[in-house]
């Protein structure tokens, strides 16, 4: 999946740096230890249209990109009067779930 953020093209990757980067960003970390769970909260997020959690998801999944965009960047794109945002609520959360590396973790959370 692609998106133009700021007249420049990314490459939105849901891979394992992808899970990562979100237990760092909006994991579950209780007294210091990270428990992971950033992809479950982010599906969450997703599902009850979180701009926020949006914005956390789209930047997570350009960490792959060797030059990506700032969390400022991504969150200017989101306020933009011109971005779909119920189109990329609907297609991240089905991009995420045929990944590879989430495919498990999204199958298991819809049971």
């Amino acid at each position: 999946m692609q998106l133009t953020i700021n007249g420049k093209e990314y490459e939105l990757n849901f891979g394992v740096r992808f899970v990562r980067e979100l237990d760092k960003t909006i994991g579950a970390s209780i007294k210091g230890i990270n428990f992971g769970m950033g992809v479950a909260k982010a599906l969450v997020g997703l599902g009850s249209y979180d701009s926020a959690v949006l914005s956390d998801v789209i930047y997570a999944a350009t960490d792959a990109s060797k030059k990506r965009p700032t969390a400022k960047e991504v969150d200017d794109f989101i306020d933009e009067d011109g971005t779909d945002l119920d189109s990329l609520f609907k297609q991240i959360p089905e991009e995420m779930r045929s990944a590879n590396a989430v495919k498990a973790a999204t199958k298991n959370m819809k049971a």
